[in-house]
């Protein structure tokens, strides 16, 4: 009985052009996707920080910068336009 169990390994074909550029275009797009992943919880970039806290102070400077003048009177009705008869 044991005599015939085939015990040897299998024979895999060669891996075709094809196929060994999907593999490799996978592993790539695994490994780009967790540098993006990564970029995104550990931001390192100093110049975007910069930028935030000089948009920040511009816009606080801008509305220090705005006088602050009578408000425009509410009280004031529209006027009525006629209605053109047909």
């Amino acid at each position: 009985m044991s005599a015939e169990l085939d015990l040897s390994p299998p024979e895999v074909p060669e891996p075709t052009f094809l196929e060994s550029v999907l593999r490799y275009g996978l592993f790539l797009g695994a490994i780009f996707q967790l540098i993006c992943i990564l970029a995104v919880i550990f931001p390192t970039s100093k110049g975007h920080e910069q930028e935030e806290t000089e948009s920040a102070d511009g816009k606080a400077a801008e509305q220090m910068k705005k006088p602050k003048g009578p408000a425009p009177q509410i009280r004031q009705k529209p006027k009525k336009e006629s209605k053109k008869k047909r």
